[in-house]
């Protein structure tokens, strides 16, 4: 991992996420590009233009006081930090830096005292998570300071989960962590006979390429709703993590449609991290 970017808006989530990112940084050798987005009001754009730059000059230069303050952090010390100023907040400019800066990883905090309530109901996080086709890592409520050990991606284990399992593998191989494969067998919509379910898992294995030992070691479990067996699940293995595969702007996964990513990231006392389909 070369290039980690972390949005930056002065906030204790935001402080969360860079210490996330330098902690992951310093693990991987990696660079931290930290990115403000600079909202100008509609009042400032329908001044005189003279004076509207006069004064979108003062903004840009106090928000880069501002910025070069925020980054002066002891943890920062020993990490190359790249501090960049956008002007306007258009969260899809940050899938575009991701990909101009070949960026692995996107890292954010949560807002709002329900936990990760605010990713999925018009946040920046969300706008973020709809937007990168590159991996979104949430930190809830408190930074990453230790080693992610085991994460746990649930799935329908169709076609379409393929490829963001590929790169959550990947990715947190990268990291040390281990992903585990869950799939929640609930009494209504989607239920599935074992036989059935056995027949899809060797499918996706199969075009995953993957061995007959990652067969064995996919988890099963029944529960009424598919968020309440994924979190069931989490607590009780001791999981870091939980990863989700979304659709981007299309919404969320067709395995998490509806309210269940909500409730999960409503929910769970663990950073999520996302992986687009």
């Amino acid at each position: 991992m070369k290039k980690i970017i972390v949005p930056v808006d002065f906030s204790k989530h935001s402080e969360d996420a860079l210490k996330t990112a330098a902690f992951i940084a310093k693990k991987q050798n990696a660079e931290i590009i930290a990115v403000h987005m600079l909202e100008l009001s509609n009042a400032i754009i329908s001044q005189s233009e003279s004076y509207s730059q006069q004064e979108a000059v003062f903004y840009l230069k106090l928000a880069e006081k501002k910025f070069i303050e925020f980054l002066n952090k002891e943890y920062l010390k020993e990490i190359k930090v790249t501090p960049i100023i956008k002007h306007y907040k258009i969260f899809s400019e940050l899938n575009a830096l991701a990909k101009e800066e070949n960026a692995e990883l996107i890292v954010m905090g949560s807002h709002g005292i329900g936990g990760l309530k605010e990713i999925f109901v018009g946040s920046n996080t969300e706008k973020v998570v709809r937007n990168s086709s590159v991996p979104v890592l949430v930190t809830k409520d408190t930074p990453i300071l230790s080693n992610l050990e085991n994460a746990v991606f649930a799935c329908d284990f169709t076609n379409e989960d393929i490829k963001p399992y590929q790169e959550a593998k990947k990715l947190l191989s990268k990291l040390g962590c281990k992903l585990h494969l869950l799939h929640v067998n609930t009494p209504y919509g989607r239920f599935k006979s074992t036989k059935e379910t056995q027949k899809k898992v060797v499918n996706f294995l199969t075009k995953a390429n993957e061995t007959l030992e990652t067969l064995h070691q996919v988890q099963h479990i029944s529960d009424y709703t598919v968020e309440s067996g994924i979190l069931e699940y989490a607590n009780q293995h001791n999981m870091d993590l939980i990863v989700i595969a979304t659709h981007g702007r299309k919404g969320l996964s067709h395995f998490f449609e509806g309210s269940i990513s909500e409730d999960i990231a409503n929910h769970a006392n663990l950073p999520v991290m996302t992986f687009k389909i």
